[in-house]
C-alpha cells in the first residue's frame, strides 16, 4: 500500500523496525524488540517516566523488562503505535499477561479492548474456561477484579455440560462457584448439573477409571427425564478419594436447589458429600418447607442485551428494561427454560407504557423489533388484562393494571401451560396456551415511557 493514505498502516511500518527506532527493549526471554522513544513516551506515562526521567535510562539505548515476555511486549507495541490490536493476537497463553501488562503501562483503553474481546461470544466459548483456570491458579486477584468478573460472567453464561472436562480446572471451577454462590448473578447450569460436573471433575483428578465409573452413576438431567430414577445398589468404593478432591467445591454447591429425590437416591449413596452437609440440607427443607426452588443458583431471569429491540435500554445488571421510542419492542431473558418443573418469576411495572406485556417466547422466528403478541412464537399478558398469541386473544383474563403492579408468571413445563398472579390474585391457566414449546424464554414487550423490572419470584 502506498504511504500517506492510512495513518494506522503507516505507523504499523514502524513497529519493531530497527531502521526507525532509537531504543532497544530487552524482554524476559532475552529477545530484543525495537521502539521509538518519542512515540512510546507520548502514548504511555510509564514509558515517558522511564525514558525521559533524567536518569541513566534517558541516555542509554536499551531498556529492560525482565518480567514481560516479548510476545506480550509485541502486543503493547502494536497498540501503542496503532491504537488497536487484532483479535487473533490474543490467545489462551497471552491474554491474561497482556491485560496486566496494559495495566502496568497505564493503557486503560487496551485493557478495555481486551475485556471486550473476552466478552465476545466466540472468544468466550473457545477460551473463557481456560483463562479462568489460569487466573485462578496463577494469580491472586481481588473479588472486584474487572478481568476476573468478566471471565466468571462469561463461563457462568455457558452450560457446564458444554465445557469438556480438562478445560476448567478444580481451581477455576472453585472460583466460578464461589463468586456466584447465593448471589443474584446469571448462571446457566442447573444446580444438579453443577454437582455432577464438580464430582466427575474431582473423580478425573483421582483417575480416568474412577471418572468413567462416576459418569455412569451420575446421569444428566436430560437422561433422568427419559428414565426412571433408580437408586444404585452397588457401593462406590472410591468415595473417600473423590470426596477429598471434591472438598474445595462442595461448600459452594447449593444442595437446596436439587430435587429431594435426586439427593436421596443418587447423591447421598455415593458418600462423597459429608453427611453433616446432607443432614443440614434435610433440616433446612423440613424447617423452611421451601419446595419451589428454580433448580438454578443466582438470578436466572437476567435480560439479554443481544436479544433486545433497538430502542430498549437494559439497566441495573440486566434487571430493568426501559423504552425510548413509541413503538412496541421486546427483550428476552438470557436463560432458556427447558427442564421439567414449575418456574416462577416476578415482573414489576415501574412505569407503564400504553401497554406493558409479560410472558414467554420461543427463539425461532421471533422478532424483537415488534410486538410479541402479534407473533406465533410469543405468548403474553398485557396491562389491559388481555392474553395474546398471534391471531388469538382473551380480552378479559384479568382486570387492567398499571404503575406499581407486580405480576408473577407461573410456567408449568410439565403440562406446557402458563398462568399469572397480578397484585396477589392468582388467575387460571390461559386456556388457549395449552401446548407451549419445550424450550422458551421469559419475554417483556413495551414502548415509551415504559420501564419494567424482572426478578425471581419473591414469596410473601
Amino acid at each position: 500500500m502506498m504511504r500517506g493514505y492510512s495513518l494506522e498502516q503507516d505507523l504499523r511500518l514502524l513497529i519493531n523496525n530497527p531502521k526507525y527506532s532509537d531504543i532497544e527493549i530487552l524482554c524476559e526471554d532475552n529477545k530484543k524488540l525495537y521502539g521509538c522513544r518519542a512515540i512510546l513516551a507520548a502514548r504511555s506515562e510509564v514509558f515517558d517516566g522511564l525514558l525521559y526521567n533524567g536518569m541513566k535510562e534517558t541516555y542509554k539505548n536499551q531498556i529492560s523488562f525482565p518480567k514481560i515476555n516479548s510476545s506480550i511486549m509485541e502486543i503493547i507495541l502494536e497498540y501503542t503505535y496503532t491504537g488497536s490490536i487484532k483479535e487473533e493476537y490474543l490467545t489462551k497463553n497471552n491474554t491474561i499477561e497482556a491485560f496486566y501488562a496494559a495495566d502496568y503501562f497505564q493503557l486503560s483503553d487496551l485493557q478495555d479492548l481486551i475485556l471486550k474481546t473476552v466478552k465476545n461470544a466466540n472468544f468466550s466459548k473457545n477460551l473463557a474456561p481456560e483463562l479462568l483456570s489460569i487466573v485462578s491458579e496463577k494469580m491472586t486477584l481481588a473479588e472486584d477484579s474487572i478481568l476476573l468478573n468478566s471471565l466468571v460472567e462469561s463461563v457462568a453464561s455457558m452450560s457446564l455440560n458444554e465445557i469438556e472436562f480438562g478445560r476448567l480446572s478444580i481451581a477455576g471451577l472453585k472460583c466460578l462457584l464461589s463468586y456466584t454462590y447465593k448471589k443474584e448473578k446469571l448462571f446457566a447450569t442447573p444446580e444438579y448439573e453443577v454437582f455432577r460436573y464438580s464430582a466427575i471433575l474431582a473423580a478425573k483428578e483421582v483417575s480416568n477409571d474412577v471418572h468413567k465409573i462416576l459418569m455412569k452413576k451420575l446421569p444428566t438431567l436430560k437422561q433422568l427425564e427419559n428414565t426412571n430414577l433408580i437408586k444404585t445398589e452397588d457401593k462406590f468404593t472410591y468415595h473417600l478419594k473423590v470426596a477429598k478432591k471434591l472438598e474445595p467445591l462442595v461448600r459452594f454447591i447449593d444442595l437446596n436447589q436439587i430435587k429431594g429425590e435426586i439427593l436421596i437416591e443418587i447423591i447421598e449413596p455415593l458418600e462423597i458429600v459429608p453427611f453433616e452437609i446432607i443432614l443440614s440440607n434435610y433440616r433446612h427443607r423440613v424447617l423452611s418447607n421451601d419446595m419451589c426452588s428454580t433448580g438454578i443458583r443466582g438470578n436466572p431471569y437476567v435480560l439479554d442485551e443481544s436479544t433486545c429491540g433497538s430502542n430498549l435500554i437494559i439497566e441495573d445488571n440486566g434487571k430493568v428494561v426501559k423504552s425510548n421510542a413509541h413503538i412496541q419492542q421486546c427483550v428476552r431473558a438470557k436463560m432458556m427454560i427447558e427442564n421439567k418443573g414449575i418456574f416462577e418469576w416476578d415482573v414489576i411495572i415501574e412505569e407503564d407504557s400504553r401497554y406493558s406485556w409479560i410472558g414467554v417466547c420461543a427463539s425461532k422466528n421471533f422478532d424483537y423489533e415488534t410486538w410479541a403478541g402479534s407473533q406465533p412464537t410469543g405468548w403474553i399478558l398485557g396491562s389491559d388484562g388481555r392474553c395474546c398469541n398471534f391471531r388469538k386473544s382473551k380480552d378479559d383474563y384479568c382486570p387492567a393494571f398499571g404503575n406499581g403492579a407486580r405480576v408473577t408468571v407461573h410456567l408449568d413445563m410439565d403440562k406446557k401451560t402458563c398462568a399469572f398472579t397480578v397484585n396477589g390474585t392468582r388467575y387460571s391457566n390461559v386456556s388457549f396456551w395449552n401446548n407451549l414449546p419445550s424450550k422458551v424464554y421469559p419475554v417483556l414487550s413495551l414502548c415509551h415511557p415504559g420501564q419494567l423490572r424482572i426478578q425471581p419470584h419473591q414469596k410473601k
